[in-house]
């Protein structure tokens, strides 16, 4: 149990002592950081940069520069909560129309390439646009270098137990395959120093939702990364998907997305792993999920934090005010204290 849990029961009001530091990218992480931002102000978001497609994609191909697109959607996230802040995540969002070559490239991703070009620092960069924007945090990339994702998938050939190699992030996320392990190239990559610093310095740090292969297994990929969350004292927190991703997910139990954490970074400690209170309903189904956490080291949390309505209807995205309600709880209560259920 972290220090930081055990000091004190008592409730953390001030939001401006506690620093979140984030890990993962795309939609999963855009949510994560709006609700991590409800309960500290200062966030900083650990950014996957293994995307190939779309705008990123082309921008890597043709300029050999680390994919800009989960990095602008941070930003957007984190940007200040304010007309002037509102302004900006859209401009950042904004994607050209026409038939030219702009065709489908945020705005974002050329800012952020741009400065990073004029600046020769992407992470320089990173913090100057985050300060035009009145981000009270950083956005980092996990990574200097682009990199590259191959998974390997059964069920591509006649045999279904024949492995075959699928490489690229946007291929492996939408296999029709069964992904069995990934990997990342280069070989043992290195995190930046400033990754490290954020997962160092934080009160509280997470990982997912998002897309499990593509944007939450990557960081652990790292040793340098895994090494870095088992030393902090901070309450390291796997946040679950809502639904099995298509593609890359299809068809597995939320279990299985634990032994593949498991699977892939067999040293990594979690403390807490929380689960929205729809997707796993039955007594067995969460007793053989708890008992694949535990191998995390984890206490398994119940809560709802599913996007509604209003009106009982619900999505499949977390709904960022939930989810910092969960977090603020976990900030407050030392592990042991956690109760599975709210009553």
């Amino acid at each position: 149990m972290s220090d930081k849990q055990t000091s004190s029961t008592q409730p953390r009001e001030d939001k401006r002592a506690i620093r979140v530091t984030s890990l993962g990218g795309g939609h999963g992480l855009f949510n994560t950081l709006r609700a991590a931002r409800k309960v500290s102000d200062y966030v900083s978001a650990v950014v996957t940069v293994a995307d190939d497609g779309g705008s990123s994609g082309r921008m890597r191909r043709e300029l050999g520069e680390v994919p800009p697109g989960d990095l602008r959607m941070a930003l957007a996230a984190l940007s200040r909560d304010n007309e002037r802040g509102m302004l900006w995540e859209k401009t950042l969002q904004h994607r050209f129309g026409g038939n030219g070559a702009l065709k489908g490239h945020a705005v974002g991703n050329i800012l952020i390439t741009g400065l990073s070009q004029v600046m020769g620092s992407l992470t320089a960069a990173l913090d100057e646009l985050a300060a035009l924007l009145g981000v009270k945090g950083r956005v980092i990339p996990v990574c200097d270098e682009p990199l590259d994702l191959e998974a390997e998938v059964t069920g591509l050939e006649e045999d279904p137990r024949e492995v075959v190699a699928v490489r690229g992030q946007v291929a492996v996320a939408t296999t029709i395959g069964q992904v069995r392990r990934v990997k990342i190239f280069p070989h043992n990559p290195q995190p930046t120093p400033e990754a490290l610093e954020a997962i160092e310095h934080a009160d509280l740090v997470t990982l997912g939702p998002g897309s499990w292969f593509s944007s939450v297994i990557p960081h652990i990929l790292m040793p340098a990364v895994v090494e870095a969350l088992n030393n902090s004292s901070a309450p390291k927190v796997l946040v679950m998907n809502l639904v099995a991703e298509p593609g890359e997910m299809a068809g597995m139990s939320m279990e299985h997305h634990i032994h593949m954490v498991n699977q892939h970074a067999k040293d990594l400690l979690i403390d807490v792993v929380v689960v929205d209170l729809t997707t796993m309903q039955g007594a067995s189904e969460r007793r053989h999920f708890e008992r694949a956490a535990s191998a995390l080291g984890a206490r398994v949390i119940y809560r709802d934090v599913r996007e509604d309505d209003g009106r009982g209807r619900f999505s499949d995205r977390h709904m960022p005010d939930k989810m910092a309600t969960v977090f603020q709880e976990i900030l407050d209560t030392p592990i042991e204290d956690l109760p599975a259920h709210l009553s």
